[in-house]
């Protein structure tokens, strides 16, 4: 087999996020080396083995694996066809510092649940306008981490806060076309952003971002039908583009934006056009 590497990287509109990093390499190998970021790293094909602080570890497919900035180390693949992996590099805004020696100590973490949640993220991050739903999984991500790395730490969960819950729907309706970053919205109800999600998916059962999309798509609805074009209604409801609609629109009506203006009245889907779906961040 011939080497190969495939690698795409870009900085998304994400506080704290410094770059995403996705590649394939089957023979490359990096050298000893330090990052000033944090990495978190999910292998979803292959497996990687690497040294850090002189101790060498492995990153099966199930494995979340946390390295901490300033801390020597390398990387090359494990099996024979290589490995494909995805990268967040994260600033210290945040992990903090205290989290870089149990980091060390224990880099490789066993989570089905947190491994799940990286790869949302990541399936998050390559779509534009899906911010806040990256930074919401961002936000319980972290949060999973300190959990691992700070047993002690640990909490309970929220108590129920319907009015939190309630100012934050608020906060959303009135923010349905320009939306709102996580971080502005924890502000302007003074609550800590892992809080909010945690607290708004239990009040309704749905996670913020996804009771946004919901909206949107609710009006877009009623655009489509009083007969504007899909990219006019994009724009209108608050969608980065037309391909943004589509992708949410498809995944709560069943059809895209273009048939479901066409459809006759008597072949509509049959439901209620504000109904939410079940799934949240959890």
């Amino acid at each position: 087999m011939s080497a190969q590497r495939e690698v795409s990287a870009w900085r998304p509109r994400i506080p704290g996020v410094v770059e995403v990093f996705h590649a394939h390499f089957t023979e490359y190998a990096y050298p000893m080396h330090v990052h000033e970021a944090w990495t978190l790293l999910i292998v979803d094909d292959g497996a990687v083995r690497y040294d850090l602080d002189r101790h060498e570890h492995g990153t099966p497919h199930d494995t979340v694996s946390l390295l901490p900035p300033h801390i020597p180390h390398n990387g090359a693949p494990a099996t024979p066809h290589g490995f494909r992996k995805r990268v967040l590099y994260l600033d210290g805004t945040r992990l903090a510092e205290d989290l870089v020696g149990p980091a060390v100590d224990a880099p490789d973490l066993r989570d089905p649940v947190l491994r799940r949640r990286v790869g949302q993220l990541h399936h998050a991050l390559t779509h534009p306008g899906d911010e806040l739903e990256a930074e919401s999984r961002l936000t319980l991500i972290g949060e999973r981490l300190r959990a691992h790395l700070q047993p002690r730490l640990v909490r309970t969960g929220p108590r129920p806060d319907p009015a939190l819950a309630r100012n934050l729907r608020e906060l959303l309706d009135e923010r349905l076309v320009g939306g709102i970053s996580l971080d502005e919205a924890a502000t302007l109800v003074h609550a800590h952003p892992a809080h909010l999600v945690r607290t708004f998916s239990g009040a309704y059962g749905i996670a913020p971002h996804q009771y946004l999309m919901s909206r949107r798509v609710d009006r877009a609805r009623r655009l489509l039908l009083a007969g504007l074009p899909p990219g006019e209604v994009a724009s209108a409801t608050g969608f980065y583009d037309q391909s943004h609609l589509t992708r949410h629109f498809r995944k709560l009506v069943g059809v895209p934006p273009g048939r479901y203006a066409r459809t006759p009245r008597n072949e509509r889907p049959v439901g209620s056009p504000g109904q939410l779906p079940g799934r949240s961040v959890r």
